[in-house]
């Protein structure tokens, strides 16, 4: 049942400086097209070449799609309440917002962990590893990952919804993430806090320790059976991985694993800006466009576009 009595919410943005609105403005409009286009070449190009059906690819394709919904759901909202000074964001689309936000966080961490292993089980038992990663594993795999992903945004969106905001209704924040909405809440919002509390727990800090321990397994393998060239090469990836990953995980798990009362808008403002506006444009760049494969997947599109 909604309890709610509040029919809008009022969305005060990045910043309440007016004269900082146009470059917020100009950097939002810039990300957003820069992620988009970006991971929407990753997935022409991996469905238009059929050398990239692999489950590697596949998950690299999932991730693009992932972090489309993820800015989609965020910054052409944003653009739009900057451009018209219509602050306002209904209850059904601040929910819906909260819901795709929250699915795209949930989908990111767990693909995060599962490239990780795929990479893993690729460098460590690479003579096994179309047994492994077959088709079959790679479709349970990505099963599982929308599953978790939709049951941690069904259980949160819903934990949001049976909340009673009686007002204030103004976020201070740019868009509708679960802590802002948390704290204008009239009823009390313990339940919340725990399921955030063990979301963060399982979800954020779980994967974020196998991803690294996948690493640090790929990591101890190149040291023992690579040429030079060959570890320069893959610390150099492995390393940039891990930045990216730890960009995206770091600041998660900071903000959700406080309580709603400890949460400072300014500073964590920021905070949120690295796993929702910079990180999708690190992962097309990290794991996609510096990859022979899919450079030359990248050219076929092009050759295809200029002869069509």
């Amino acid at each position: 049942m909604n309890h709610s009595v509040v029919t809008e919410f009022i969305i005060l943005g990045l910043s309440k400086k007016p004269e900082l609105q146009g470059i917020i403005f100009l950097f939002s409009l810039i990300i957003y097209l820069v992620a988009f286009l970006g991971n929407m070449l990753i997935i022409i190009a991996i469905i238009y070449n059929n050398t990239l059906h692999t489950p590697m690819y596949i998950c690299l394709l999932t991730l693009a799609v992932v972090d489309i919904i993820c800015t989609t759901s965020i910054i052409p909202k944003m653009l739009g309440t900057m451009l018209t000074s219509e602050n306002t964001i209904s209850y059904a689309g601040c929910m819906s917002q909260l819901f795709f936000f929250t699915w795209s966080l949930g989908a990111e961490m767990v693909l995060f962990t599962i490239m990780a292993y795929d990479r893993y089980v690729a460098i460590c038992f690479p003579l096994h590893y179309s047994t492994i990663m077959n088709h079959h594993m790679c479709a349970a795999l990505l099963s599982m990952v929308m599953a978790i992903a939709v049951t941690n945004s069904w259980v949160h969106t819903a934990l949001i919804m049976r909340l009673t905001f009686c007002g204030p209704n103004t976020i201070d924040h740019f868009f509708c993430e679960i802590l802002p909405l948390l704290a204008l809440s009239c009823s009390p919002v313990r339940i919340n806090e725990v399921m955030v509390y063990v979301a963060d727990i399982s979800l954020a800090i779980g994967d974020f320790i196998l991803t690294c321990i996948s690493y640090g397994f790929i990591i101890a393998a190149i040291l023992r059976i690579g040429t030079v060239e060959g570890k320069r090469k893959a610390f150099s990836t492995c390393s940039s991985r891990l930045i990216v990953v730890t960009l995206y995980y770091s600041p998660v798990i900071y903000t959700y694993i406080r309580p709603a009362s400890s949460y400072t808008f300014e500073r964590d403002k920021v905070v949120a800006a690295l796993y929702t506006l910079v990180t999708p444009i690190l992962n097309p760049m990290v794991y996609s466009f510096q990859n022979r494969e899919m450079q030359a997947g990248i050219r076929k599109v092009f050759a295809f576009l200029k002869h069509s």
